[in-house]
């Protein structure tokens, strides 16, 4: 019996995929020594985007430029052996009753698709983690199945520990152990939670039309796997169909077009190789470069001129940002310069997942569209806690800076602005001290000033009007999301820069 290696690699991967992502939580400890951002180093289309936008590279994806170079030399193994949406595609959707091709992605789209990526990168506008399938599947799972998973639990518990009767100890244990290592530590419903969950559905759909549809004729990482294995030192043998065979046409699931086996779309799944009556399957090395019975090169001229120049044109629409989106777009701390954190995020959601506060949400149209599925702090909904610096440590590329928490508490994310035309000492002359009660900041950010003054029936009061001192506040969030003002606060963060004194 011939073990199937690649299957078994597959679901390791996947497993490692899934306790990798569950453990990215806070689960009682102020330090997550492993992380889901593991997978998102060793991706190359995170790793070349990256460095094509910043035009520098950094050590924590240097297992992303050694996959790329893994790849060149023994092919698209990535695919075949490690990518778990991949793995995902096989097992759910390989038995999903298939329908006529969609003519269109049997073109060079692709090619298209990842060279508009990557000249859009190039001209520092970085758009890879939108389409990248590790990203997708993340969001997925972090926006709408976690969450969704955690509710449901939660929700249901109550009923189900009625049933139990006698027995309820051990529903105590069970819950207790679900509680502590697979449920979410917070309920957070995420406000892109359906459209992460669109694309995500997008890509199986595309299983009805065709097996591993998103993988042979989208995936931008695929397609940039496939062009470094066209260098490949291996090579399967026979290329081609056998005449009196041809039944690995059917069992291959990146496709034999017109009867031969493109050294590029060659995941190493070895299914070929396993279900061979003849045996006579065989990967071997052979000469550097394309074989002689593929195709000519699909990198054209006019597809990566093509690629480029549309690159140019998507990075400029994706750039706008009108200036008033700006006064209230506030990044997780230690993000301070705008253009590097665009240049970096991945869009993961990581950060978003950590967060134990609930400050952190995807941007949908505030940071404009470049700014999409990007984290962004929103006080009102939560602050930074001021004890907490775990989305620096679950960023994969450093857009989020992995802060000692020292550093990190002087890292400033805006700056608290009072409006007197809405605060109650200022507005209704009624004595309020809530935001200087939870500002965190040692020596307090927000302070008072006492004042004689006389209320609106004309009696005497005395008020403690509160001020922020700009030098101390680190735009927290705390007291805009504390303040007792139902609808609008009256105190707010701003993301209004300043330099940071020395010391500080």
């Amino acid at each position: 019996m011939r073990i199937a290696w690649p299957r078994l690699s597959q679901i390791l991967f996947l497993a490692i995929f899934f306790f990798l992502f569950v453990i990215t939580e806070y689960r009682g400890k102020d330090e997550i020594s492993v992380a889901i951002n593991s997978f998102f180093r060793a991706d190359p289309l995170v790793a070349v985007s990256y460095i094509l936008s910043q035009k520098a590279f950094t050590i924590l994806l240097l297992p992303g430029l050694l996959m790329a170079f893994f790849s060149m030399v023994l092919g698209r193994f990535y695919c075949g052996w490690i990518c778990p949406l991949g793995t995902l595609l096989d097992l759910v959707t390989r038995h999903i009753r298939k329908v006529a091709p969609i003519r269109v992605l049997k073109t060079r789209f692709k090619y298209y698709l990842l060279f508009t990526l990557l000249g859009a990168a190039l001209f520092n506008v970085n758009l890879a983690g939108i389409l990248d399938p590790i990203a997708i599947f993340v969001r997925a799972l972090t926006f709408f199945f976690y969450p969704l998973f955690g509710y449901s639990i939660r929700s249901s518990w109550a009923g189900l520990y009625g049933l139990i009767g006698e027995h309820r100890d051990y529903g105590a244990f069970l819950y207790n152990f679900l509680r502590d290592y697979l449920l979410p530590f917070r309920e957070t419903f995420y406000p892109l939670a359906f459209l992460s969950l669109l694309l995500f559905a997008f890509i199986i759909i595309l299983e009805r039309y065709e097996e591993r549809n998103w993988c042979r004729n989208l995936c931008p990482l695929g397609t940039l796997l496939e062009l470094l294995a066209g260098f490949s030192l291996f090579r399967r043998l026979p290329a081609r169909l056998c005449p009196d065979c041809k039944k690995c046409k059917d069992t291959c699931p990146t496709g034999f077009d017109n009867e031969i086996l493109q050294k590029g779309d060659c995941i190493l799944c070895m299914e070929c190789k396993l279900k061979c009556a003849h045996k006579r399957v065989r990967f071997l090395p052979g000469a550097v470069g394309r074989d002689k019975t593929s195709n000519p090169p699909v990198m054209e001229r006019r597809v990566l001129l093509g690629g480029l120049l549309s690159g140019f044109f998507v990075s400029r629409v994706f750039s706008f940002q009108t200036p008033s989106s700006r006064e209230r777009l506030l990044r997780p701390p230690g993000a301070n310069d705008e253009t590097e954190f665009l240049k970096k995020c991945v869009r993961c959601g990581e950060c978003m997942k950590v967060c134990l506060r609930s400050a952190l949400y995807p941007a949908f149209s505030q940071g404009g569209l470049y700014g999409l599925f990007m984290p962004l702090l929103i006080p009102r909904l939560g602050y930074c806690e001021y004890e907490c610096n775990l989305c620096g440590q679950v960023c994969p590329t450093g857009a989020i800076p992995n802060l000692p928490l020292e550093q990190k508490k002087k890292s400033i994310i805006g700056l608290a602005a009072i409006d007197k035309n809405l605060c109650l000492p200022y507005a209704k002359k009624i004595n309020c001290i809530v935001c200087e009660e939870h500002c965190p900041i040692p020596g307090k950010a927000i302070r008072f000033e006492t004042v004689k003054d006389v209320d609106f029936n004309g009696k005497p009061v005395v008020l403690k009007r509160p001020y922020v001192l700009n030098d101390l506040c680190n735009g927290c969030g705390i007291c805009e999301n504390k303040c007792p003002l139902e609808e609008k606060s009256a105190i707010e963060v701003f993301s209004k820069r300043r330099k940071e004194p020395s010391g500080r």
